[in-house]
């Protein structure tokens, strides 16, 4: 029997030594088995402790393990576009455990090691049989970017084409590398519907920092290359209801909102959707014509953009934070409420919902930003 409150305190133990571990962990790993150096980035800068600290969190919640098994299931499936395979998983295992005991101590006991190998060995179980049983499903798409146009300076909106069909519901989100960045990945939430073609939308700002933003932004062009992982998430979807929705969006997060408002408009229905869109600027409003287009002729779909830090220009547009706005117009005690936008802004926007006494027992945020991706 796993000592689970052993495994946990250990953890915390470690947690306390900060960039160290990370440092000692890839180095253990990359002197030990060498092969391994080919999964990740040439800069392991932007790396950190992304595996290690995930690795270490869901290790030390083995106890139980069927309430991360999903997670583990996905992250399985997920992680063969890093081209890991079954004899990863070892190699990976002994730089763990090296790092606890050299972090650990005196504290590092055979007894403490055992739980540690027998935890990691469960998890990574679950992960290769979830992967080995996705293996008639690719791996990853190769994609091409048919249209990429600036909206704004950090703003571009790309279309992508994939090579075979890649299906996915709107709200999920998938992995994306360019070649101009080779292995690092990030996950971007389409903003429509696939085409004929299998074609569809991205939305992509630029992030100060960021190397896959500021590739796909600054330097991406049409023609160009990328790959795309299998969709994720199920948070952002509206599988498994037929109720109204309220959707609220910051900047980028608008994304997946409009895929929302296109599956929606596709299906028909007596479904009621109103998107309040929020930006600092009006000139932010990046995709006003589109969204027009996409719910004219539609009362039952409204889209109501508002600013932050501007003078509204008239019209639709509204002075204010678009929960703010959003709040003027209900109540929405009867709505399915969806947010996406930036950390800051999801924060605020709960916080605001929650102070006004909105009713968040059907509230829907992107999980993604809340979850480790390995390596």
């Amino acid at each position: 029997m796993l000592d689970a409150a052993c495994l946990k305190k250990s953890w915390d133990l470690v947690s306390q030594y900060g960039d160290q571990v990370p440092l000692f962990f890839y180095s253990t790993l990359f002197l030990g088995h060498p092969y391994t150096r080919a999964m990740f980035p040439v800069s392991m800068a932007a790396q950190r402790d992304r595996l290690v600290g995930a690795l270490g969190r869901v290790v030390s919640q083995v106890d139980d393990l069927d309430a991360v098994r999903p997670m583990l299931q996905r992250l399985g499936r997920d992680h063969r576009k890093f081209a890991v395979v079954r004899d990863h998983y070892p190699a990976v295992g002994d730089a763990l455990l090296a790092t606890l005991e050299h972090f650990c101590g005196s504290q590092w006991t055979e007894e403490l090691a055992q739980d540690w190998r027998a935890a990691y060995g469960m998890v990574s179980q679950v992960m290769i049989e979830a992967a080995d049983a996705a293996a008639d499903t690719p791996a990853w798409w190769e994609a091409t970017v048919v249209a990429h146009e600036r909206r704004t300076t950090d703003v571009a909106v790309l279309i992508v084409r994939p090579e075979g069909k890649l299906s996915y519901q709107p709200g999920q989100s998938v992995a994306l590398e360019s070649p101009l960045r080779p292995r690092v990945w990030r996950y971007f939430s389409p903003a429509s519907l696939p085409d004929d073609s299998g074609c569809f939308d991205l939305h992509v700002r630029l992030i100060d920092g960021g190397a896959v933003s500021t590739a796909l932004v600054q330097a991406t062009q049409v023609g160009d290359s990328l790959r795309l992982g299998a969709p994720v998430g199920r948070r952002l979807t509206i599988e498994g209801h037929h109720h109204d929705l309220l959707l609220i969006a910051g900047g980028t997060g608008l994304a997946p909102m409009k895929a929302l408002l296109a599956q929606v408009a596709a299906e028909g229905g007596n479904r009621r959707v109103h998107l309040f869109w929020g930006a600092r600027y009006y000139r932010e409003l990046y995709d006003m014509p589109s969204l027009h287009k996409l719910v004219h002729g539609n009362e039952r779909l409204q889209v109501v953009p508002c600013v932050s830090d501007d003078t509204a220009m008239g019209g639709t547009v509204e002075t204010g934070a678009a929960v703010d706005v959003a709040l003027r117009h209900g109540p929405w005690i009867d709505r399915e409420i969806y947010v996406c936008g930036s950390p800051t802004m999801v924060d605020g926007t709960l916080t605001t919902l929650e102070e006004s006494g909105t009713p968040l027992s059907r509230l829907h945020i992107d999980e993604l930003g809340h979850e480790e991706t390995l390596p």
